[in-house]
């Protein structure tokens, strides 16, 4: 069985639209395309290449897919030509329902996200790794086919953009299996998931007066 595993670069509020640059997705009118520079050193690195240090394959939404065809294929040979020949080594996946013009060698067109991904995991393989793609994020969370979330949360307020966790996901719970602090507050965490939310309670019982006419008013306001 394969895992998916989601990496993903988000700001406080959530948001991880274009953390590389202003160029990189400006779309909906987003004005802070680049927000995760300023806080990259030497520990986020570290745990950024923990995460491509294990076998895995690219998972790709076809605009971040475009992101990265047009520009890791050109870094070899420079300071990242490390993880640049890594990308080029491995399958890069690519689940577009439009269609997407596959420049970037080893690249695999997938029709349907969910099904074939699902396909996918049932595979021998590495694990299936996802940057950006917030689109495709949302229909592996709905699908439950996320099996880690490896989360670095800068120390940002965006306000609006795309979001890892978008409106109406499905409720899941994930249990922190490794956790740092980088020097300039990137807080780095890794998330395996555990299952359906189990929830507890801390009221009364029975419940006060005051706490009995609150709960009749919520009931009544729906």
């Amino acid at each position: 069985m394969r895992k998916v595993i989601t990496g993903a670069f988000v700001s406080m509020d959530g948001v991880m639209q274009a953390p590389g640059g202003p160029t990189e997705d400006p779309t909906k009118g987003f004005k802070h395309g680049g927000w995760a520079v300023p806080f990259i050193e030497e520990v986020f690195g570290e745990e950024v290449d923990a995460l491509f240090g294990q076998p895995f394959d690219l998972l790709l939404g076809r605009k971040t897919y475009e992101i990265f065809a047009a520009h890791w294929p050109f870094m070899e040979g420079g300071p990242d030509d490390a993880i640049a020949k890594k990308f080029a080594a491995i399958t890069k996946y690519v689940a577009s329902r439009k269609g997407v013009d596959l420049t970037w060698d080893k690249s695999v067109a997938l029709r349907d996200g969910a099904a074939d991904v699902a396909k996918l995991k049932q595979e021998d393989g590495p694990a299936l790794i996802t940057q950006g793609s917030s689109d495709l994020i949302q229909t592996l969370l709905a699908h439950d086919l996320i099996d880690e979330v490896w989360l670095f949360t800068f120390p940002v307020v965006l306000g609006h953009g795309k979001k890892l966790f978008g409106e109406g996901v499905p409720a899941r719970s994930f249990k922190l299996t490794h956790s740092r602090l980088s020097g300039a507050g990137v807080v780095i965490g890794r998330y395996a998931r555990v299952g359906e939310v189990t929830v507890g309670d801390y009221a009364m019982d029975p419940p006060t007066p005051l706490e009995a006419k609150r709960q009749e008013r919520m009931k009544r306001e729906g």
